[in-house]
């Protein structure tokens, strides 16, 4: 029954006529009890379902409302209307599931992205989630796809991890002790976890990073896909609780290595999103444009969402140190006249997502990747350099987000790697297994982490982070 089915999409590219044809999916409108707009998620695009006037019973054309799913089977005929080049004149109408029209939440109307949210499980059946999670299907496929092709390994690294790779301690406690109070307890009042499930202390990751250097070190490259998780109370477009990494280590790779793939890898992705979602892509542009009219002139983007992504893949990177992008900033006329709500007064303070934003969209009006950061804000693994002030650390930030990648050459020195850790208190007995990699066969490795959500968001031109993943985890929010 269901084989015979033939999707929407692969209907409205032919200009095939006068076959038989099967077609399922949900109702969006139905007019005059003779129209029926039917969508089935592989295009935003509809196609009409023509109904000869007295061809059904009056049961049945009740029961065609919007959010009805159904099976309309009939020829596939030339269409007088505009806008569409075919349409289905039905033989017969199947009802596959019934939707009360006057509780369906989604009627034919403008709905805001905050009521969507409220009802995340049935926003996708909106042609602006169809378009977005086309994207990002597309977006997922096409990380595979370059990886593949350069040999990389995809390594599942740990969900459970006994390591904070990052060092910032924000993260989700997993335990299967009681959380009533009567867990056990050492001398000095802490939990004693001894009889925890796994016997120690554990947490849901925050980067695969780690254990992915181990794995680079006898594969040479090797990529990981996967979802993280921070503990941090961000109410904020940018952050989730919950979200997607990519992550490649490379061996033999040094700084210029990593920021040429990652740069590389940035640019494939999108152009193959623009190549095989062109409609979303249209379709999203003009919601954006449409978007963009109501916010003051000053605020508003000087490039559409097609020419930006276009910008992107057919430039060059800016890339400069983070120093010359203080003396830039510190300068700046933003700066002087105490725009920024935080000003930059010296060197060593951390970027935060209004002076990244200045510098692409602003100053230099591109892609931007910094390098060479100062030691101080950055996590123990990546390597000194020389001045013993910075270390070889890389971000490449991107116009309307801010930071969309992070990486680093590794630190491969044993003495130097150790000496760091002392220094930023983190124990070296917990992560011996990770100076394995410098004691046996160490060499200069490098890799970077791409928070999916965020180049999804990117290429989508969505303004709230919230709306790029299906079920978004952030403060208070948990549902579905």
């Amino acid at each position: 029954m269901f084989g015979k089915r033939i999707k929407i999409k692969e209907l409205l590219l032919s200009d095939n006529v006068n076959y038989q044809a099967t077609v399922m999916g949900w109702v969006r409108t139905f007019r005059n009890n003779q129209f029926i707009a039917l969508n089935d998620g592989s295009t935003n695009n509809n196609i009409q379902v023509v109904v000869s006037l007295g061809s059904l019973d009056d049961i049945t054309l009740k029961r065609i409302t919007t959010g009805a799913c159904i099976k309309a089977t009939g020829e596939i005929i030339a269409s007088l209307g505009k806008g569409q080049k075919v349409e289905l004149n039905a033989s017969s109408i199947e009802i596959l599931g019934d939707s009360d029209a006057e509780k369906f939440p989604l009627q034919p109307k403008k709905h805001s992205l905050e009521f969507l949210r409220e009802i995340a499980h049935l926003r996708f059946r909106t042609n602006t989630f169809g378009a977005i999670f086309r994207v990002r299907h597309s977006l997922a496929f096409a990380i595979h796809d370059f990886f593949n092709k350069k040999g990389f390994v995809y390594l599942h690294t740990p969900i459970i991890t006994a390591s904070d790779a990052e060092g910032a301690g924000e993260m989700f406690k997993v335990t299967t002790l009681p959380l009533d109070g009567t867990a056990p307890r050492n001398e000095d009042g802490s939990i004693n976890f001894k009889d925890d499930f796994f016997g120690r202390n554990t947490n849901l990751t925050v980067s695969g990073q780690l254990e992915g250097e181990l794995a680079a070190m006898a594969f040479s490259d090797i990529y990981t896909f996967g979802p993280t998780f921070r503990a941090e109370n961000s109410n904020t477009t940018r952050h989730l609780a919950e979200f997607w990494m990519i992550e490649p280590e490379m061996a033999f790779h040094d700084l210029e290595d990593n920021m040429n793939l990652a740069e590389e890898f940035i640019k494939y992705i999108i152009r193959y999103a623009m190549e095989n979602n062109r409609e979303d892509l249209e379709f999203l542009s003009q919601r954006l444009e449409e978007e963009e009219k109501q916010k003051p002139q000053n605020e508003r983007s000087e490039l559409g969402l097609i020419q930006k992504l276009d910008f992107v893949v057919n430039n060059d990177f800016e890339r400069i140190t983070y120093t010359e992008a203080i003396d830039i900033l510190k300068e700046c006329s933003h700066n002087k006249k105490k725009k920024f709500n935080y000003l930059i007064d010296k060197w060593g303070i951390d970027l935060q997502s209004e002076h990244e934003r200045y510098l692409v969209e602003k100053h230099f009006k591109k892609p931007v990747i910094l390098t060479n950061y100062p030691k101080e804000i950055k996590a123990f693994y990546m390597r000194q350099n020389d001045d013993g002030k910075t270390v070889a650390a890389m971000d490449i930030l991107a116009p309307g987000i801010g930071e969309i990648v992070g990486g680093s050459q590794r630190e491969e020195r044993f003495d130097k790697l150790t000496e760091r850790m002392k220094e930023m208190h983190i124990p070296t007995e917990e992560l011996d297994w990770y100076l394995d990699t410098r004691r046996f066969g160490a060499c200069p490795h490098a890799g970077f982490g791409l928070g999916f959500e965020r180049i999804v968001q990117f290429v989508t031109g969505m303004g709230n982070i919230r709306d790029v993943i299906p079920f978004p985890r952030y403060p208070k929010s948990a549902s579905f």
